[in-house]
């Protein structure tokens, strides 16, 4: 693993990037400088760009929201998300047609034209979550005797986001795999939508042979993520090269400057999730 002043260094290695996007391209409020450049050069070169986010709700309502904050349209080829995964999972009523869903209310769109109603605790045939109802004060702990009586009744929970906890500006937020991960303690069944987990990264590799007329080979697509347990453990699995953004949610553990990471922490930050990655930078540029 080699700290790297930017993309181009590894540019004409690959010809796909699977791309993070909150802690990658953005904070959850705005772009960080330089990533829109950075896509938009690999593109010109040829490459195409995937984006690939653990968000749970389907990617179409996502391009507006990603022009707001800087990322123009023009800098990726298309958008996969664990919404979009999770999506056709429920729409095939393998789990049922009644859902008790945890989660704001923002995402409720991932169940249009899916057959399935969202209803009350009691009247559920399996559990969806999407993040805590409130992600702004609440976290696991607030869940414990919910999911031990919804555990009890053997109800299945399935998990729209793997990732544990999310930049949001400043702060950090717990997701809704952080859930996730208390229910299976508690001895509840989950299934897993999106990163790192293997059935996103087929559907991501169909989509950018779709953009290039042509298969990608593994060894020329690179994931590109800020999650040491869902990026790069992703890519890992997966057989795909992973670039380690340490800027993001791992950013205190990387250095006491998000935009100076220290290469032995940062060795450090991989080696303890058990993961590799071909090379790390502060943030996604150039």
């Amino acid at each position: 693993m080699t700290l790297l002043p930017g993309l181009s260094l590894l540019a004409d290695d690959y010809d796909a990037l699977l791309c993070d996007v909150w802690g990658v391209l953005h904070n959850g409020r705005t772009a960080y400088p330089g990533v829109a450049d950075a896509l938009a050069r690999f593109r010109a070169k040829g490459g195409h760009v995937l984006l690939l986010s653990n968000a749970p709700r389907p990617s179409g309502q996502l391009p507006a929201m990603f022009r707001q904050m800087g990322i123009p349209e023009d800098v990726y080829d298309g958008i996969l998300t664990s919404g979009d995964a999770t999506k056709s999972c429920i729409a095939s009523h393998e789990h049922g047609t009644r859902c008790f869903h945890i989660g704001p209310e923002r995402d409720l769109p991932l169940f249009e034209d899916t057959g399935v109603a969202c209803v009350d605790e009691a009247e559920a045939e399996f559990v969806l979550t999407t993040g805590p109802f409130n992600d702004d004060v609440e976290g696991p702990e607030d869940y414990r005797e919910m999911f031990e009586r919804l555990a009890a009744r053997g109800l299945t929970l399935v998990c729209a986001n793997p990732d544990i906890v999310v930049e949001r500006g400043d702060r950090l937020i717990y997701c809704a795999g952080a859930l996730a991960k208390l229910y299976a303690e508690l001895g509840g069944k989950v299934i897993y939508f999106g990163k790192p987990h293997g059935p996103v990264y087929g559907i991501a590799r169909q989509r950018l042979a779709d953009f290039a007329g042509v298969t990608i080979p593994d060894n020329r697509i690179l994931a590109v993520g800020d999650g040491p347990l869902t990026d790069i453990k992703g890519g890992n699995d997966a057989g795909i090269d992973a670039l380690f953004i340490t800027g993001g949610i791992a950013a205190a553990d990387c250095g006491a400057d998000p935009e100076k990471p220290e290469e032995e922490r940062v060795a450090h930050v991989l080696a303890r999730a058990g993961v590799r990655a071909v090379g790390a930078m502060p943030r996604l540029v150039w």
